[in-house]
């Protein structure tokens, strides 16, 4: 089954990219960075297929998502907030005519789709992590803990200065796919023990400058899939997504009083050899989401949804297919 058009649907003061397949309890897909809907292309099909509605969009910054009023994508740092992230969901569902969805999320969607029950907890029946786990709220600004453990170059405290990144990944759109979108490369053993301290402190932008025949790993997209995602980066550049970051801190202040409980059903699929969301970071999410049960998939890094996804479709169907069918 090829991936579906989209529906442009009014959400949030956006013109919302929407693409479905099949009927059912809706589940929708939240992607990461630098991802869109079509990150879900192999999920869609196998959901749809169990008997779900699969849902997923190209969120604010992304695709063909665009500000109702402008055409382009949201000019405003503030606009990429977990506010308005969420409310974009919210507002989906309302235009879909969906009362409650279950809330799938990888990378930066899986954060997103953590707060969905916190900021809204009457649209959400489930949530599903893919490589990002619940983490409850930080007692300090996150960037700043970042910055004092990691430094100056780990790639979200770099991603904070506006134009920076923006500049350098987005000169060379065709590279910078390549750069990221690549299978796991080492282990979470080697990687402790044998990676490079610009790699160990994550800092993407140095290891950017490695010559393209050093890098790690095997290209993971096909020619096809390449030239999906290079039309669509090509057309709104990386910007919108790097804005996701630049909101760290104001949602860290903005999130004094929200709960940290998800009192939801919860399945948490982490990926052994993903070196910046590791397995280990979901440790103790119990105690913050009670009804929860927790896989790991071998020899996998950090992009599931494309490496091993015959792995993660059966993981999550499987689920799916025990707490709520009809």
């Amino acid at each position: 089954m090829s991936f579906p058009d989209p529906t442009l649907v009014e959400a949030n003061g956006l013109k919302l990219a929407v693409y479905e397949q099949g009927s059912g309890m809706p589940v929708v897909m939240c992607h990461g960075f630098p991802e869109l809907a079509y990150s879900w292309r192999h999920q869609m099909p196998a959901i749809a297929g169990a008997g779900f509605r699969a849902i997923a969009a190209d969120q604010r910054g992304y695709g063909r998502t665009v500000d109702a009023s402008t055409g382009k994508i949201p000019a405003e740092i503030e606009a990429y907030d977990m506010e308005h992230l969420t409310g974009d969901m919210v507002a989906m569902l309302d235009s879909l005519g969906i009362d409650k969805a279950i809330f799938c999320g990888h990378d930066w969607g899986g954060f997103v789709v953590w707060q969905m029950p916190l900021h809204h907890p009457s649209r959400v029946a489930g949530v599903i992590g893919v490589n990002t786990p619940f983490m409850p709220r930080s007692p300090i600004d996150p960037i700043e803990a970042m910055r004092l453990t990691m430094g100056e170059d780990m790639y979200i405290v770099y991603f904070q200065k506006p134009g920076a990144a923006d500049r350098l990944f987005g000169d060379d759109i065709a590279k910078s796919l390549r750069f990221w979108y690549r299978k796991s490369a080492v282990t979470l053993e080697d990687f402790d023990n044998a990676a490079p301290d610009a790699a160990k402190n994550l800092a993407l932008a140095k290891l950017f400058e490695i010559p393209e025949s050093e890098w790690g790993g095997g290209a993971l997209l096909t020619p096809e899939e390449a030239a999906y995602y290079e039309e669509a980066f090509t057309r709104t550049g990386f910007t919108g997504g790097l804005n996701w970051y630049r909101n760290f801190t104001r949602n860290w202040e903005r999130s004094t009083d929200l709960p940290q409980r998800v009192d939801v059903p919860c399945l948490m699929i982490s990926a052994a050899n993903d070196v910046v969301l590791r397995p280990e970071l979901a440790d103790g999410m119990e105690e913050f989401c009670p009804d929860l049960e927790k896989h790991v998939i071998a020899d996998c890094g950090h992009w599931t949804q494309a490496e091993k996804p015959d792995e993660l479709n059966a993981l999550i169907i499987d689920w799916l297919t025990r707490r709520f069918s009809e």
